[in-house]
């Protein structure tokens, strides 16, 4: 059920609210970062799957690759499947896990705090309150 024009607009000023009070936060729930994975990974992700599958049949016919009677092999095969299933449904991160479209700012301040004199780490804390609150 789409939203009515009055909710819209309480929606886009709470959104704007959140916005100005914490852009850190906003942008992290924004929703941005499920983009699809690229063909290219699909495809890889398919390539380690068929892979996997490869070393899981081949570890079961072939009674050389048991330790005792423990299908290595197998075990192998699937661990490899199931990283390529994961590989392709999932979209490579940006720097430090965060979306490549955010700028910095924190990592800025970050850097800027460890060549400047140190300080304790409650103190840091005490710091790093002060300012979101501030802001």
């Amino acid at each position: 059920m789409p939203l009515s024009d009055h909710e819209q607009r309480m929606l886009d000023q709470i959104e704007s609210a959140l916005y100005a009070e914490d852009p850190k936060f906003a942008s992290s729930v924004r929703g941005g970062t499920l983009r699809a994975p690229s063909t290219r990974r699909r495809l890889q992700g398919l390539a380690l799957f068929v892979i996997g599958l490869a070393l899981l049949v081949s570890g079961i016919a072939f009674p050389a690759t048991r330790i005792g009677d423990f299908a290595i092999l197998s075990v192998v095969g699937f661990v490899v499947m199931f990283g390529g299933v994961v590989f392709a449904i999932t979209r490579p991160r940006g720097p430090g896990g965060r979306d490549r479209s955010v700028p910095d700012r924190i990592g800025q301040q970050r850097q800027k705090r460890v060549k400047g004199a140190g300080g304790s780490f409650t103190s840091r804390m005490e710091d790093r309150f002060r300012r979101r609150f501030d802001e």
